[in-house]
């Protein structure tokens, strides 16, 4: 008796079902906050050298701010004050026109630099200077970041996949609140940047954790709807974001207002069920009749509880794995899984690669970076009701590959729209958004079926592994613009195509039941359709009805 029959008739999406989903909600909104914190903890303020150096006690003192600036720094080819160079002398003859002059030595900022705190009251930035020709330094907070959860990833999955869902779980959420607090009181840079890899290492626990348990619980029948209900928490955490960040502008108060609703996640922890198919497919049959009973009677199919013991559920994992322990190496012993490691991770790469290139540069469309980053957020929840549809009439694979081939060629259209065209490279940069984020949901949703239960978490957590290198160069990849402005552009546009080719070479996994062993996708793989479940109901599934899923 497979573990998505029993499912099927204790109902897979359910009160406890629901119930499951709004336990993490909490957490969950956490992710985007932190993922995307950078735009405005990390925001670049308008700035220029501090000139107050060239103060000479005489006529320098007398001019006002306007007429200092015109003294004191260069102006830009576009007219604009420049913000890294200033005069090694007041050039007093720019105050009537001319340009004149035998002596317009220009040098680096000397005492630092001015910000414009209109907007930003205090950034990493204004902290530590990071602008000019330590604009790098700004810059690898995000790599730093995203290389912590990269590291996390696969640390959780298999940790997860050896001890449970649910206790690494409250590992991720009490590790994830501590390290975000220190992150707010760091006295240093370096202390910051450590800090960081260490919040983003323990969050990538929270990310691939609790996407997987919630898949897992929930039936075959449901699954597409319930992967589209779980990505909106990350909207609903993205336009809280904007909402801190608006009313929030110190860079430090805001790392811990967005991390309190972990202190939320932590309490409600305790009602959150481990996932009974990992228990079976461990052999703990006691747990998991314990917790199916529970899912049973919550959603009003206690009677069919009378026809399942743990003897039964033991049988239903179909093989004795004793006390084998599964690892990353794993996933590439045998030729089907280490085809569908190689092209998932690819995509998994391509993916992150292009939705944060995006996600992580909210200036340069002429709009207030809060209204850019609430029309990348809003974008998003039409994009996933839209991909719930796709996925249902198209299935997974068609839409990963639609999904990304249009992200690329959105990013090709704003190759060629000028700069100064904002509303028009504006409108077209949400519509790659919008896309990047529908290959997003998709992928985790597709990662999920594609990996047997046995190392699901590890399947999750390599891909994760690969997404976040690809999350922690990406931005990096702008600072390319001073080989060539356009050379940020094409790369993400390039790696989104050819992630998006790679993807066809994956399975389709739409109405298919989730693998429980790897040799379950060694051999042809069961079909399992809403009318098939109905007629079937717990009828074993034949040779004749199967389908092959390579």
């Amino acid at each position: 008796m497979k573990f998505d029959n029993i499912l099927s008739e204790i109902n897979g999406f359910g009160k406890f079902q629901i119930k499951l989903v709004l336990i993490q909600v909490f957490a969950q909104i956490t992710l985007p906050c932190h993922f995307l914190l950078n735009n405005f903890m990390a925001a670049v303020p308008s700035h220029h050298c501090d000139i107050s150096a060239l103060d000479d006690g005489g006529t320098f003192g007398n001019l006002s701010l306007d007429q200092k600036l015109v003294v004191g720094i260069p102006a830009e080819q576009d007219g604009s004050l420049s913000s890294c160079q200033m005069f090694s002398k007041p050039q007093y003859q720019h105050l009537s026109g001319s340009n004149a002059s035998e002596d317009t030595l220009t040098v680096q900022c000397q005492n630092g630099w001015v910000y414009d705190n209109s907007t930003f009251k205090s950034t990493l930035v204004t902290e530590w200077d990071l602008v000019c020709h330590r604009k790098g330094m700004n810059r690898a907070t995000a790599t730093v970041f995203f290389i912590g959860v990269m590291v996390g990833a696969p640390l959780f999955g298999f940790l997860s996949d050896r001890f449970g869902r649910r206790p690494l779980l409250l590992v991720s959420y009490v590790s994830s609140a501590v390290f975000a607090v220190l992150n707010a009181f760091s006295t240093s840079y370096v202390m910051f940047t450590i800090m960081r890899f260490f919040t983003g290492m323990s969050l990538a626990g929270i990310s691939i954790i609790s996407i997987v348990l919630n898949i897992e619980w929930f039936g075959v029948e449901h699954r597409t709807f319930s992967a589209i209900i779980i990505s909106l928490d990350w909207t609903l955490g993205g336009c809280l974001l904007v909402g801190i960040a608006y009313c929030v502008n110190e860079w430090r108060m805001l790392i811990l207002a967005v991390t309190s609703p972990l202190i939320l996640a932590i309490i409600t922890w305790r009602w959150l069920p481990e996932s009974a198919r990992w228990l079976i497919a461990k052999g703990k049959v006691d747990a998991a009749y314990h917790y199916i009973t529970k899912c049973a009677e919550m959603n009003n199919r206690s009677k069919f509880m009378a026809t399942i013991t743990p003897r039964t559920l033991l049988e239903s994992a179909e093989a004795d794995t004793g006390d084998k322990k599964y690892t990353l190496v794993d996933l590439f012993k045998t030729p089907n899984i280490r085809k569908l490691a190689i092209f998932s991770g690819i995509v998994w790469y391509g993916v992150a690669f292009t939705y944060y290139g995006i996600s992580l540069n909210i200036t340069g469309f002429g709009l207030n970076p809060y209204l850019t980053q609430l029309i990348f957020t809003s974008i998003e929840m039409p994009m996933k009701i839209g991909a719930y549809f796709l996925l249902e009439k198209v299935g997974r694979k068609p839409g990963e590959v639609g999904t990304l081939l249009l992200t690329g060629l959105s990013l090709f259209i704003n190759i060629f729209v000028p700069k100064d065209k904002g509303i028009i490279r504006t409108v077209v940069a949400v519509l790659g958004k919008a896309t990047s984020e529908g290959s997003f949901t998709i992928m985790y949703l597709f990662t999920t079926e594609l990996y047997p239960t046995v190392v699901r978490q590890n399947g999750l957590g390599y891909t994760s592994f690969l997404a976040r290198l690809g999350v922690s160069i990406s931005p990096l990849i702008v600072l390319l613009e001073d080989v060539w402005h356009l050379l940020p552009a094409v790369t993400y546009c390039t790696v989104a195509v050819v992630s998006g080719l790679v993807a066809s070479l994956l399975p389709e996994t739409l109405n298919t039941q989730l693998p429980e062993f790897i040799q379950d996708i060694e051999k042809p793989r069961v079909q399992s359709t809403r009318k098939k479940d109905i007629q079937l109901k717990m009828t074993p599934i034949t040779n004749k009805d199967s389908e092959s899923f390579y």
